[in-house]
């Protein structure tokens, strides 16, 4: 009789999941339909940033964040696309606040996500690279992770004034020291629920998920983000961001 104990289970892999929160209005770009739902290429935005994030092997599901009032039409939109099949797609209604409607995509993951990404809606052109990076530097014991680029501008801090007025220079930030900050933003979970959980909604809430992280004391590492992963805000980035698009479909033919 043997007296060896029984072999452990082995433990269930975890999975990585994205919200995209895409509950807003996209005011800049003027009104009408949700920045979000704007065309890029003939395709909403909204589909290029999902099929982002499933570019990733990694990503098995991805949680979109719609309008309050939106939930349908956004699971029509999403119905209407081919999506990889390895991933799948939930579709919740959204909060008043980017903030609140990252929780509330937060609040519809199954439990054995624990890797969170968290990918703004209007930059539909981040390449799968960076999405993997920002994965594996979570994976690898970061709590928090952001891709950014150096910036070419010089920086100047100034006291806001009203429109027309000229501003005063309070200073000029050490450049080589500043990054921007793209998406998406990689969390271990149980940290991003902990800083939702314990930030306070103010005013129009967070708009920096890796801040939150920061107000918590948690360290936020940085990975090399991507000259294509900008974000569509206004008219002139819609003509780039149409330009790379159509760069990308001569070249891979898709």
């Amino acid at each position: 009789m043997s007296s060896m104990s029984p072999t452990p289970a082995e433990p269930s892999p975890s999975r990585t999941a994205a919200v995209i929160p895409a509950a807003g209005r996209g005011v800049r770009l003027g009104p009408g339909t949700p920045k979000a739902l704007r065309a890029l290429g003939g395709t909403p935005m909204l589909i290029h940033a999902v099929r982002a994030m499933a570019a990733s092997r990694a990503v098995t599901l991805v949680v979109l964040v719609a309008p309050p009032d939106g939930a349908a039409e956004v699971k029509n939109l999403i119905d209407g696309h081919a999506l990889p099949e390895r991933t799948d797609y939930v579709v919740v209604p959204g909060g008043a606040t980017r903030q609140e409607s990252v929780r509330l995509g937060l609040d519809a993951l199954p439990d054995d996500v624990s890797v969170v990404l968290v990918h703004d809606a209007a930059r539909p052109l981040v390449p799968v690279d960076t999405v993997d990076a920002v994965i594996e530097a979570v994976r690898d014991g970061a709590p928090a992770v952001v891709p950014a680029l150096p910036l070419a501008d010089t920086v100047k801090e100034v006291e806001p004034a009203e429109p027309g007025v000229p501003e005063p220079v309070l200073s000029t930030p050490v450049r080589v020291r500043l990054r921007a900050v793209q998406t998406p933003q990689g969390f271990d979970r149980d940290t991003l629920v902990r800083a939702h959980e314990s930030v306070a909604v103010d005013g129009e809430g967070a708009t920096d998920d890796a801040g939150m992280v920061e107000r918590l004391g948690a360290p936020v590492v940085v990975v090399p983000g991507h000259e294509e992963a900008f974000k569509v805000t206004r008219p002139l980035d819609l003509v780039l961001a149409e330009a790379v698009l159509a760069r990308r479909r001569a070249n891979d033919g898709f």
